[in-house]
């Protein structure tokens, strides 16, 4: 999940993807003349969204994910330009023809951070707590599908089985939400996870020394790291000695702490202070292509008025799509056509141009749907009743990327087809309970994911989000269904390209089911005294390789 973003649980959205007019690089390695990497230093990074829960087999969040990303290495590693899996805390693995167990060889030489050895007792007892139900996991569990059980085979061998064919679990495995605690610190803090600091103790490159609520978390070097993989810039511990994630949600105040030299690195920068820090020499934008699902309105489509066909399909074809995202993103993100982004694999372009901004047919598919009469506010009314939508703004502290700017926008453009759109502000509480129950008429939200069987997370009827899935429109549909399972069945690139071609036409085209916006981009500004700073599958930072010029 989770935005830059939210998962649907939490709503935090998290597209990223190509940025016309900007720097594209998964690392920003040293410039010339900067010589050699340096030992050392203390670099500030500052996010705009603070995660509601630190605890990675239970947070659905992506800044949890980005941030842990450092504190936790996971079973197998995806290069972000090929896609292709590695050796990580694995050194190899087989798959059964069935897709339905999977045998990991482990390293031998790890060690979480407080001592304890990292071993195959350590993958299950990570796994089989992400499964238990007292761990409330939801996107974590998801990860794992139909998983049922961990087998120790012996210290260095593990078998990890499911009931059913499952290809998506390397990509799975190779996330943070499946990384490992040491398994000492579950048995004491296990409670206490979702709070973050020194409980939380892993095998990676840094240590999670300290949180202050609503200010910033501070990760320190792990001296004894030695098992980066492969592909990394360098083997052995970090360069830097501290790392401290700062709370700014305030782009205004992200950009200018940057500009000041207060931080090294601002996330979430907004479209239009891009040019502004491109002139800025002092200043790098790094923008990084993303895979996952785009950010999009989903319809509840369980409920009145989204029950009818006709109804979902004039909102998606009353939306000035193009207009509203160049507006609000001065024409930096484009508008997007399905819910795949172009950087994930099986993204579709079959569906561009085919449901362009036509008010006109909007008008008419209302009128059909018996929509026919207005109210003195010019709001269409059918036996009485105002045509309204609910469609909550999402908590103040969880808004990013401008979204509220852009809901304005649509709202003026449903308004002119004479549909009221209400947009309630609610506690975070309040916000997912009622998503669970399926109470609201729409919601809004993106999902990045290095996998296209995001897909099945959002239209397959037997994930909603209370069952840590995004599929917000509650609908049932037996092709969505077979063809996101079907998806699971195989790791053929092209069989897989086929039927998720299959599900994006279907779901958007056919059923309209949701109306996909833009495709984001992860957008950095970067002090260029940074160097060496990568980029994960995710478009996440990591900062393993991550050196400051003295």
């Amino acid at each position: 999940m989770p935005r830059t973003g939210h998962s649907p649980a939490v709503l935090l959205a998290a597209a990223a993807l190509l940025l016309a007019g900007c720097t594209s690089a998964g690392t920003a390695g040293p410039r010339p003349g900067t010589g050699q990497p340096v030992q050392g230093g203390s670099l500030t990074y500052a996010v705009d969204t603070e995660p509601v829960s630190w605890d990675i087999a239970v947070s659905q969040q992506d800044v949890t994910g980005s941030i842990q990303r450092n504190v936790f290495d996971s079973l197998v590693y995806q290069d972000p330009g090929s896609g292709e899996f590695q050796p990580w805390l694995a050194t190899s693995w087989e798959v059964s023809p069935d897709l339905r167990k999977y045998t990991f060889h482990l390293r031998t030489d790890v060690k979480f951070t407080d001592g304890t050895p990292f071993d195959a007792q350590a993958v299950k007892v990570n796994f089989d707590r992400v499964v238990a139900p007292e761990t409330k996991s939801q996107y974590a569990a998801g990860l794992l599908g139909p998983y049922t059980g961990t087998t120790v085979v012996d210290a260095s061998t593990v078998v990890v089985e499911f009931s059913k064919p499952f290809s998506p679990f390397l990509q799975a495995a190779s996330t943070p939400y499946l990384g490992f605690y040491s398994p000492a610190a579950i048995a004491a803090h296990g409670s206490q996870l979702a709070a973050g600091g020194p409980a939380d103790v892993g095998t990676g490159p840094f240590v999670f020394s300290s949180y202050t609520k609503g200010q910033s978390a501070v990760m320190t070097r792990n001296p004894d790291y030695a098992w980066a993989p492969k592909n990394a810039a360098h083997q052995g511990p970090a360069y830097l000695d501290k790392l401290t994630f700062r709370f700014l949600p305030q782009d205004s105040v992200r950009v200018g702490a940057l500009q000041s030299g207060q931080l090294q690195i601002a996330k979430s920068v907004p479209p239009a202070n891009i040019r502004t820090l491109e002139a800025d020499k002092r200043i790098t934008v790094l923008n990084k292509p993303s895979p996952g699902a785009v950010y999009s309105l989903v319809f509840n489509a369980s409920k009145e008025p989204f029950n009818d066909i006709r109804v979902r399909q004039a909102v998606q074809r009353g939306i000035d799509v193009d207009a509203d995202v160049k507006s609000v993103y001065f024409g930096v993100y484009p508008r997007a056509w399905s819910t795949l982004s172009p950087a994930t694999a099986g993204a579709t372009t079959s569906l561009d141009n085919t449901w362009p901004h036509d008010p006109a047919l909007a008008e008419r598919l209302l009128d059909q749907a018996g929509w026919t009469t207005r109210n003195a506010d010019g709001y269409r009314t059918k036996n009485g009743v105002v045509l309204s939508l609910v469609w909550p703004m999402m908590p103040q502290a969880l808004i990013s990327q401008q979204h509220d700017i852009l809901g304005q926008a649509i709202q003026a453009d449903l308004k002119k087809i004479g549909i009221e759109v209400q947009r309630p502000r609610k506690d975070v509480g309040t916000f997912v309970k009622d998503l669970y129950a399926g109470k609201d008429d729409m919601s809004d939200y993106s999902w990045s994911r290095a996998d296209p069987d995001v897909l099945r997370l959002y239209f397959n009827s037997a994930l909603p989000p209370s069952k840590g899935g995004a599929n917000g429109t509650f609908y049932h549909d037996a092709d969505l269904d077979a063809w996101t399972e079907e998806g699971l069945t195989t790791l053929d690139t092209a069989a897989r390209t086929a039927v998720y071609t299959k599900v994006q036409e279907r779901a958007v085209g056919d059923l309209a089911l949701s109306t996909p916006l833009y495709v984001g981009s992860a957008l950095f500004g970067v002090s260029a005294k940074v160097h060496g700073l990568a980029t994960d599958a995710n478009t996440w930072l990591v900062f393993h390789d991550t050196w400051l010029e003295q």
